[in-house]
Order: structure tokens, then C-alpha cells, then sequence
């Protein structure tokens, strides 16, 4: 079916301020993507997942302006002894990052793999992005897969002794980055992979992972720092029988941010946990929106999302649990829940549950509201200030979303990032 008039101008205006990289062994990948993109076009407020992000700020050939963060508080996670693999705008900067030498971990550039025809990461390119569209169109991750110019493709074989830390530095205002990861860990090996920082004026960034039976991933992610900036993420993960998939998200500041996890649980047993803690203040919008796929038997899946908003903030979460046929005791929980410092500000929500399976345990609820006035007068009343009273109850809150972080030395650092939000907010 042709594209409507607008979509089409859309599309082809974005398509002619970009080229494809040199693709080698990932070219029949991108050229892949690109037919998809022109078939699905940009996305728009008439698309179903799209109709509470403005995604006009993604799709424009030139990325918005967005000023650079001025030096003060250190950056997420350094105090931990990791592997730093550090982009600036987008573009790897091999004398800020570490040699790419961890063991148990094979770790090579994405513009180096493809410069080879034969590579593990040409089975995994595009592969799993491309199996994330059914049901739901993604044109901005086809748009990554297309026209991503840099990243990195991760092997992990054994468990490393210290994490994966993936940096994203913002130098230039105007930058535009796009970045495609892929990351395969094979059968009992154990990771944990790091990500924060701006990354760019604008940021397209996916990120395809295959974990084979029994692996296990940790993944935690911080999104902070520049206040201008905005950023469209895609994560896609397949797990084996038996793997494990943890994930977790802090999002402070940016005028734009809209992160997607889409993940099937293609073997027995497998567990699955997607989590976010975000926080934001006047010209902000964060939007998680999540699919999850049970597709084996006796698997595991966990959805737990927070958002203090304040001063017109708005969040958005779109999280839906599909149960298919055969993917008997199934369990399956989702929570989406707001937290509003005013009465400007909103959250908008559409939790979701398709279930084709009679043996599960599956739930699903979202709320918002004020703080608690009966919490907030028991502390008063026992002689704890009133801003004091409310960021205990704002962390409180944000708690359930935080002890999904295994690592509680990563959990104590941010829950401090937290303490120094709420802190500079008063």
C-alpha cells in the first residue's frame, strides 16, 4: 500500500540527507532496512505507537540544536573498576577508551567488521530489528540499521571480570549520531553492560542482543546530563533456554527521550526483567514503550517503570505482554506507575495483555497520583522538614524500579544521581 502524501515527503526528505556506510559484510542488512524504511516511512502522530510522542524532532534532516552540559557533577559509574568504550558524537575515540581486550570477551568496531565478508556478527546485523517489526512498525530502528556509521559488535564466551562501559560524550550542538551494537553471548557465560552519558544534539541508537541458553545479561543504562537533548533507543534481545536478561534505565533531563525494549523469550525457562527510573522537570518527555513476547514455556517477565514528574514534565509508557500459543506457565508482570509534584504535569499509559495460553500468572496495572498526604504528615509529625519528607517519599517510590538492579554498588550510585536531582530541583 503506498504511503500517504505526508509520510512519503517525510521519508524521502530525512532519506536524502543521509548515505549508506561502507557495508561489507553487513551491506544486504542495511539495503534490507532501507526497503523497509521506504515502505513504512517515519513515524507519525497518526501512528498507533506514536500518538503521545511528537516524533518530529527525530525525523527532521537536520537535528535541533541542543547546547552541551556545563562541567560539574562526574559522570555515571566512575568509581567502577569497567572496560570504557567511549563515542564522542557518535564516532569511537580510541585514545578515551580502553584497548578493546577483555577476557572471555571478544570486542571489534562495527566500521572494522565491516570490512570482512565472513563475520559472527553478519547472522545477528539487522536480524533481530528486523523480527521486532511484527506486529508493531519501527521505522527508526530501520533507520539505524540502514545508516548507523559506527558501534560496536560484542562476543562474549566466558564471564570478564569487570563490565562493559559503552560512553557517550556530546562535544558539537548540532551533532547527529546514529549507533548499532550487536552483542552475542553464548551459552553460560556471564556480562554486564554499561551505557550513559548524552551521546549527541540528537541520538539514534539500537542495539541487537542474542543470549543463548543459559547466558546471562546485565544491562544498565543512564541517561543524563544535557538538558537540550533528544534521543530515540531500541534494544532488541532474544533469549535461549534458561538465559537471563536484566535491564535497567535512568533517564534524567532531555527535552526528548523515547526508549523501546522489544524481547522474545524464545527458549524454556528464560527471564526476562525491564525496568526505568526517570525524573523530569518542565520541557520533558520520556516514553518506554515495551514488547514482550512468550514464545516457550515456564518463562519469566518483569516490567517495572517509575516517573516523578514536575513543572508540565510528561511521561509516556506503552508496555504490552504477548502470550502465545504454547507458552504454557507463562509468568508475566507489568507495573507502570507516576508520581506528580504538580498539577501540569502528565502521564500517559497503555498497558496491554494478549494471552493465546490458559496455563499462566499474568498482571498488569498503572497508576498516578500525588505524593501520599498521610505518608507526608507521619514524617512531618515527627519533626522531618517538609523537603526533606518529600524526597524521602519521591525515593521511596522510585524504589521498586531500582532493586531491579542486581549490582547494588551500581544501585547506591544511583540512587545518589537521584538524591542530587532532587536536590538541584528544590
Amino acid at each position: 500500500m503506498a504511503l500517504p502524501a505526508q509520510k512519503q515527503t517525510a521519508t524521502e526528505a530525512l532519506l536524502s540527507s543521509l548515505h549508506l556506510p561502507e557495508a561489507g559484510c553487513t551491506r544486504a542488512a542495511r539495503e534490507a532496512a532501507l526497503a523497509r524504511l521506504r515502505e513504512m516511512g517515519v513515524p507519525g502522530r497518526r501512528d498507533e505507537y506514536w500518538k503521545y510522542t511528537r516524533p518530529d524532532s527525530l525525523i527532521t534532516p537536520d537535528a535541533p540544536r541542543a547546547a552541551t552540559f556545563e562541567a560539574g557533577e562526574p559522570m555515571m559509574f566512575d568509581a567502577v573498576d569497567r572496560l570504557k568504550i567511549v563515542f564522542v558524537d557518535g564516532v569511537f575515540d580510541p585514545e578515551a577508551s580502553d584497548p578493546l581486550e577483555l577476557e572471555g570477551v571478544q570486542i571489534e568496531r562495527i566500521e572494522d567488521i565491516c570490512c570482512k565478508d565472513i563475520h559472527w556478527a553478519k547472522d545477528l546485523y539487522g536480524v533481530l530489528e528486523a523480527r521486532g517489526h511484527t506486529p508493531v512498525p519501527r521505522p527508526l530502528a530501520a533507520l539505524n540499521t540502514a545508516f548507523a556509521a559506527d558501534g560496536v559488535a560484542i562476543h562474549v564466551t566466558g564471564t570478564p571480570s569487570k563490565p562493559i562501559s559503552l560512553i557517550y560524550q556530546h562535544a558539537s550542538e548540532t551533532s547527529d549520531a546514529i549507533l548499532h551494537h550487536v552483542i552475542r553471548v553464548e551459552s553460560g557465560a556471564v556480562v554486564t553492560v554499561l551505557e550513559n552519558g548524552p551521546a549527541a544534539s540528537r541520538f539514534n541508537k539500537c542495539m541487537e542482543i542474542d543470549i543463548a541458553d543459559g547466558g546471562t545479561l546485565h544491562h544498565v543504562r543512564a541517561q543524563g546530563r544535557d538538558h537540550e537533548r533528544r534521543a530515540v533507543t531500541h534494544m532488541f534481545t532474544r533469549l535461549g533456554e534458561g538465559s537471563v536478561y536484566k535491564s535497567f534505565t535512568l533517564t534524567v533531563n532531555g527535552v526528548l527521550t523515547r526508549n523501546e525494549q522489544v524481547v522474545e523469550l524464545t527458549g524454556d525457562d528464560a527471564v526476562a526483567h525491564v525496568a526505568g527510573a526517570c525524573v523530569g522537570d518542565g520541557d520533558f518527555l520520556h516514553d518506554d514503550t515495551v514488547f514482550i513476547t512468550h514464545d516457550a514455556v515456564g518463562c519469566e517477565s518483569r516490567q517495572v517503570f517509575k516517573k516523578v514528574l514536575r513543572n508540565g514534565a510528561t511521561g509516556v509508557f506503552q508496555g504490552k505482554i504477548l502470550v502465545k500459543p504454547g507458552a504454557q506457565k507463562t509468568d508475566g508482570y507489568q507495573i507502570s506507575q507516576s508520581l506528580l509534584l504538580d498539577d501540569d504535569s502528565q502521564f500517559l499509559a497503555k498497558p496491554e495483555l494478549e494471552i493465546y495460553a490458559d496455563d499462566v500468572a499474568c498482571s498488569h496495572g498503572s497508576t498516578s497520583g500525588a505524593i501520599d498526604e498521610t505518608a507526608l504528615f507521619y514524617l512531618r509529625s515527627r519533626g522531618v522538614p517538609l523537603k526533606e519528607a518529600t524526597d524521602l517519599l519521591t525515593l521511596a517510590f522510585l524504589a521498586e524500579a531500582v532493586d531491579e538492579v542486581e549490582d547494588k554498588s551500581l544501585a547506591e550510585d544511583i540512587v545518589s544521581r537521584l538524591e542530587g536531582w532532587l536536590a538541584r530541583r528544590s
